[in-house]
């Protein structure tokens, strides 16, 4: 009779009588742990089993058999992609249809209409809505701060240090915030809401499912999948998103989950014709061969202009810092600041996603443009300089269709008979704008594919893309996302998974069981007490002790050593150490300092005692099979 086997996606197989005999064996083990850990060890058991039975789950939790199917079959989580990217369609939705209440009950205008683009706001409303609101804003931040001192972890964190953990209620408050902040008129976009908010979703979704790091990772590109495919209409844009900005990489193992929530967030979306989401584009005109050389150049100035943006709301921020002003002031400041200007222009409020019309923007007057152009930058630097919550995808998208539409004009002033199209140039302007601010080259590409139709055109956007992207890479190294993530000091630049190599910490690696002696002995009692073979190398320590340094055992039974200085005169690496907290990375680059084959492991605070030994081929071997493990993980190896 053939046995069955269980296949597990972890490369694990087991035959049904092994998987019973391993049962039996770790019942066993555990049966003679309770006996032998102290006479009243079966009661003790029972209790810990009571305790953690009626201890409640901080989350909702799947039935068991679910949980197993789901990890043990691929096709599953295309099925929970699908749950995600329904999710987040509806929480654009929703997003939306909160901030266009706000405007309607805030602005005076219809539910139907687009703040930024009325012809003009009222003076009243457009000075004091953006101040209050900020203020409150501001202050319910700080009252924020006593019940949740800890900053909220976005996708691109939460999937390079985190495993794709995201906390429910911390995104549920980021959402909450980035729609009041549109909603009372800040320069800002709602895409980091709309994202925080469905990723949050579907982590929960993945922890809910015990899911593994790999996959729980996936699922949160998958809820930014769907959100970004629904607020721009376009599945191909909102996949890459995912790829290139959440997960940190494509593999064929997060292809089909991803696409299938970016499919679904889109036509969850797409079926509101009302809300006008997503980016409309007229009719372009012919690409030739010279826009290409065209385009590149205004791929160099969008990437200047796009660090230009980044550098400045970090300006903005450390000014309002050194003021001192009182923390609730500062939105409300931003926000009085962001009122006047919309007293000259109304483009300036919210994301500008009304103000996005190209038939419109191809036929203002130059000086109009440069105008908007010039004070919707100086909008968003504010806005979130001064603390309001939100991003600047779409804020990006409309500066560079403004600069794409003043750069074709530039041009033809300098070379008349090139007549380049001015909607042409305002679709490669807002793609190598956000390409350098956002990053994701092909996610700006296929935002440009989906919104015309034209893969000419998209070549094109391409060549600027690249340019924008690489140049910033170049100049600055980061987005604005990971820029944000390196002033609260990270140092990661991407979402690519480095969370494991902070998790294996020299404390996890080292040896605890050191032998230690003191460094005042003498050559010969140290070889009497530790004889050839008996130990490789021992730690000294004073009369206090706190380390000294290394003794190698086979060096101090060489007979050509001077034994009259005793064992301070053999020891090594005096003065190099690692600690506890060290990650692998930061063990690995002291080893290599050092030209160091083992260091002692030493507490970091005053007392400098020695708690364990590390030795150079343990950690690189370590790091080698983690490494493996995640590269096997990343392209979906079973």
């Amino acid at each position: 009779m053939r046995l069955a086997y269980y296949r597990q996606r972890d490369g694990i197989v087991k035959s049904v009588p092994g998987l019973i005999r391993h049962c039996h064996r770790s019942a066993r083990i555990c049966n003679m742990a309770v006996k032998t850990a102290k006479p009243d060890g079966q009661a003790s058991f029972s209790r810990w089993r009571t305790s953690k039975m009626a201890t409640p789950s901080r989350y909702l939790e799947a039935p068991r058999r679910l949980r197993a199917f789901v990890r043990a079959h691929e096709t599953s989580l295309v099925v929970l992609a699908a749950m995600i990217g329904t999710i987040g369609g509806l929480v654009v939705l929703a997003m939306s249809v909160a901030v266009a209440a706000l405007h309607a009950l805030l602005f005076n205008i219809s539910t139907t209409e687009r703040l930024s683009s009325q012809p003009s706001v009222e003076t009243l409303r457009a000075v004091l809505v953006p101040s209050l609101g900020g203020l409150l804003l501001g202050g319910a931040l700080l009252l924020l701060l006593r019940w949740r001192p800890a900053r909220e972890i976005d996708p691109i964190e939460a999937n390079a240090l985190h495993g794709g953990r995201m906390s429910f209620r911390g995104s549920v408050i980021v959402a909450l915030q980035t729609t009041w902040s549109s909603g009372v008129g800040a320069s800002v976009g709602l895409e980091a809401g709309y994202t925080q908010l469905a990723s949050g979703l579907a982590a929960s979704l993945g922890r809910g499912f015990h899911l593994r790091r790999a996959d729980q990772r996936i699922m949160v590109g998958c809820g930014a999948a769907a959100a970004i495919s629904g607020a721009f209409g376009a599945p191909l844009a909102g996949a890459f998103y995912a790829f290139e900005l959440v997960i940190g990489g494509y593999t064929s193992a997060s292809l089909t989950p991803v696409g299938v929530a970016a499919v679904a967030g889109y036509f969850v979306t797409h079926g509101f014709e009302d809300l006008s989401l997503g980016i409309s584009v007229g009719p372009v005109g012919d690409v030739v061969g010279r826009d290409l050389a065209v385009a590149a150049l205004l791929g160099i100035l969008a990437a200047l202009f796009g660090i230009l943006i980044m550098r400045g709301v970090a300006l903005c921020e450390t000014g309002l810092a050194k003021t001192r002003l009182w923390p609730p002031l500062r939105p409300a400041l931003g926000g009085l600041a962001v009122g006047l200007l919309a007293l000259l222009t109304p483009q300036v409020m919210s994301s500008g996603h009304g103000a996005l019309h190209f038939s419109g923007l191809v036929s203002m007057p130059l000086q109009i443009i440069a105008g908007v152009f010039a004070l919707k930058a100086l909008a968003s630097i504010i806005s979130l300089g001064s603390g309001f919550r939100g991003g600047l995808f779409f804020a990006t998208l409309f500066m560079g269709a403004l600069g794409g539409r003043l750069y074709a004009a530039g041009v033809d002033l300098v070379w008349p008979g090139l007549a380049l199209d001015p909607n042409v140039y305002a679709v490669i302007g807002m793609s190598a704008l956000s390409a350098s601010v956002i990053g994701g080259p092909l996610t700006m590409s296929f935002i440009a594919l989906e919104s015309t139709g034209n893969l000419w055109l998209t070549t094109v956007v391409l060549v600027a893309v690249m340019i924008s992207t690489q140049i910033t890479r170049e100049l600055f190294g980061y987005s604005f996302a990971t820029w944000r993530l390196h002033l609260r000091g990270e140092t990661i630049r991407s979402a690519a998974d480095v969370g494991w190599i902070r998790d294996l910490t020299v404390r996890r690696l080292m040896r605890s069981d050191v032998a230690t002696v003191d460094a005042g002995i003498g050559i010969e009692d140290f070889r009497v007490k530790f004889p050839l073979g008996s130990k490789t190398q021992v730690v000294a320590v004073d009369a206090t002790g706190r380390y000294v340094g290394l003794a190698v055992v086979a060096e101090a039974h060489a007979p050509d050593i001077d034994a009259t200085r005793g064992l301070i005169g053999i020891l090594h690496h005096r003065d190099v150490v690692l600690h506890p907290v060290m990650n692998i990375q930061e063990a690995i680059a002291v080893f290599d300092a050092a030209e160091a084959e083992s260091l002692a492991v030493v507490e970091a605070g005053g007392e400098h005692r020695p708690v364990g030994i590390l030795t150079e081929a343990h950690a690189m071997r370590r790091y080698a099979e983690e490494s493996d493990k995640r590269r096997r993980e990343a392209i979906g190896e079973v």
